[in-house]
């Protein structure tokens, strides 16, 4: 060691300590490798990288619960459009089975009206016979339209209705009969609440009040 003075530091003492901070590892083969990538420091605050992953994982969340919506939004659709269509279906069905069942109960009709036609043109078929005939058809068809919901108006007697009968006529009566139907020209039929043809009547006006069908359209309107 060379000193000058007691006042000088040495050579060694002098020179600058550099830290070397390569990595030294081992290869494959045995030698040794340097790793001149110098580390670079993390200058990020923990709670900001806490926050960072936060974040990330509820957007995650978030998309995994939009994409269970969309999928339980498409087997909503598809089941109600399942549901919709089978509600038709079944709605199709029960109006054709409505209608087969009416037209079933109106078949023993045309038979009896077949026969009915065959006995009228034969020769040896008495009178009577024929009308009995004629008249059982006329119940069977009654019959037909009764099971099937529809029920005849009431006309003869009752007080006349513009919603359920349609005056044909006027005609003298005595006053208890004023304003009441006193004849049917053809019968009224409804559906429940639904009126499928009125009744053609006659309707009775006291004394010189029966002036004809005019005057009873015009206070019935």
């Amino acid at each position: 060691m060379n000193r000058i003075g007691d006042g000088f530091m040495s050579r060694e003492e002098n020179e600058l300590r550099v830290t070397d901070r390569r990595r030294v590892y081992l290869d494959d083969q045995g030698g040794e490798r340097v790793n001149t990538e110098a580390e670079q420091p993390n200058l990020k605050p923990t709670y900001v990288e806490e926050l960072e992953a936060r974040t990330k994982a509820a957007e995650k969340q978030v998309q995994e619960v939009q994409s269970r919506f969309d999928q339980l939004r498409q087997q909503l659709q598809r089941e109600t459009d399942e549901t919709r269509q089978r509600l038709n279906r079944s709605a199709e069905e029960r109006a054709l089975n409505e209608r087969a069942r009416f037209i079933a109960t109106l078949l023993p009709v045309m038979d009896d009206l077949n026969r009915a036609i065959d006995a009228a043109v034969s020769e040896n078929s008495p009178r009577e016979a024929i009308l009995e005939g004629i008249r059982g058809i006329a119940t069977s068809f009654q019959s037909a339209l009764t099971n099937a919901g529809v029920e005849e108006i009431q006309s003869v007697g009752a007080e006349f209705n513009p919603e359920l009968h349609e005056a044909v006529d006027t005609g003298e009566s005595d006053g208890e009969m004023d304003g009441k139907v006193i004849e049917e020209y053809s019968r009224g039929f409804r559906m429940g609440d639904r009126l499928l043809r009125p009744a053609r009547v006659k309707v009775g006006r006291a004394g010189s009040q029966a002036t004809g069908y005019t005057d009873v359209k015009t206070e019935s309107a």
